[in-house]
Order: structure tokens, then C-alpha cells, then sequence
């Protein structure tokens, strides 16, 4: 049984179609990677398992359709969504960003920042920082814990390594493998860096102006030229 599964899903912005009968379907405590060029869907793909977009198909965690569910509603169902570290409140602390998180888990507030910090202590050390001050490596981590501050069982991260620097995207690499070993997370990610995917995730999809272009092991997909064709077009 998949613990997530997306079946001939198609989103929409008002009339203009962003994703093209996608399926896929993710095992629980696996992590995989929804990798392809800026413009692919990648994002679109996140926004639309949160209930952000007009879809049509079907989306389903442990079996229960989250389709006509409100963003909250499906935070409740046990999913917790990481946009982009530029969706944070720039002049709120750290702290106050992460209680952001807590709307929907008020009674676990305590409990959720203490693992937020075992993870990033960092975020500990400058809880009332104004995250406009903070470098990029650090609003990702914020963005993060912001968030595991549900306990969520399924984590959807979207591009986490744009614009950092390749010893920041090895703690975030390490920060998400703990998540799934000591959290017992399941984490899908969107990349356009396709070999920091490749170094973490078990399975790639590759996506192209919407389509599921490839998907199979890092290993089956490593010198596939469907992985260089979407990123380059040929």
C-alpha cells in the first residue's frame, strides 16, 4: 500500500493547465525527489497535494483522498509543506515563525520546538532574530522547522538548496535523512539541483512542463537522457 499516492493528477490556474495527468506514489518512510528545470511543476505538484490549486484526479495519504480538503484540513490529515525559505515572516523572530507553525498543533508547542532545536540548534541560539537578518542556510532551517511544528508524518519540501552553498546543502541533506530516520518522516522533495537529489533521495520523477518525463532508483536514472533532456532539452 502506497502511503502516498497521486493518480492522473492535472492542475490548473484559471484556464492554463500546469500539470498533466501525474501519477506517483511514495512508500512510507521513503524519500523521494521530484527533480527538473525551473518551470516544470515541481512546485505546482506541492501546492496542489497542500489544496492550493484546482485539480482534477486524485490524491490520496494512507488511502484517504485529500481532495476537496482545506490547506488546514490536510496539515490535520498529518502533512506539513516547506515552500521555499522566502515564504517566511522577514520581520518576525525565529521563534515566532516557527509558532506560525503551530496553528493547527497548539497543545504540542513545547514538545515540537524542543525537536525543532535538537535538530537545528542554531534556531535555538537566535530564537529572537529577525529571520530578514538571517543568512539563507538559516531561513531554511526555518522554513523546516516551521514545518515539523504539526509532527507531520508526510514532509513536502520544495527546493531546499536554491541559492546556498554546497557545505549548507550538506547540513540540510543531514537534517532530512534525520527527520525520516528519528522523526520516522516520509519527505518528498522538488529539486532543480538534481545531483544533491540524487545523494538523498531512493527515487527520482523527473518532470517536464508538467509530465512525468522518467522516474525509477537513483542508480536506474543516474545516466538516463531523459534527466539531461529535461533539464537542457535534448
Amino acid at each position: 500500500m502506497a502511503f502516498l499516492e497521486l493518480d492522473q493528477l492535472s492542475a490548473f490556474y484559471g484556464k492554463a493547465q500546469a500539470l498533466h495527468n501525474v501519477s506517483l506514489s511514495v512508500a512510507s518512510g521513503e524519500i523521494i525527489a521530484i527533480v527538473g528545470a525551473n518551470g516544470a511543476g515541481k512546485s505546482t505538484l506541492l501546492d496542489s497535494i497542500m489544496g492550493l490549486t484546482r485539480v482534477t484526479g486524485q490524491i490520496r495519504l494512507e488511502e484517504k483522498s485529500l481532495i476537496g480538503l482545506s490547506a488546514a484540513g490536510i496539515v490535520r490529515s498529518g502533512v506539513g509543506y516547506a515552500p521555499e525559505r522566502f515564504n517566511l515572516f522577514p520581520y518576525m523572530t525565529v521563534r515566532d515563525n516557527l509558532l506560525v507553525g503551530a496553528y493547527t498543533a497548539r497543545n504540542n508547542v513545547s514538545d515540537n520546538i524542543a525537536v525543532v532545536h535538537k535538530l537545528f540548534p542554531r534556531l535555538q541560539e537566535r530564537a529572537n532574530q529577525e529571520t530578514s537578518t538571517q543568512s539563507g542556510g538559516e531561513r531554511q532551517m526555518v522554513s523546516l522547522g516551521r514545518a515539523l511544528m504539526t509532527s507531520p508524518r508526510l514532509l513536502l519540501v520544495d527546493e531546499p538548496t536554491i541559492g546556498l552553498a554546497p557545505k549548507v546543502c550538506n547540513e540540510i541533506a543531514v537534517a532530512l535523512k534525520r527527520m525520516r530516520d528519528e522523526l520516522g518522516a516520509t519527505i518528498v522533495i522538488t529539486e532543480q539541483n538534481a545531483n544533491f537529489a540524487m545523494t538523498l533521495a531512493e527515487r527520482l520523477y523527473v518532470l517536464e512542463s508538467g509530465v512525468v518525463k522518467a522516474e525509477g532508483t537513483v542508480d536506474e536514472l543516474r545516466n538516463d537522457e531523459r534527466l539531461t533532456a529535461a533539464y537542457f532539452g535534448h
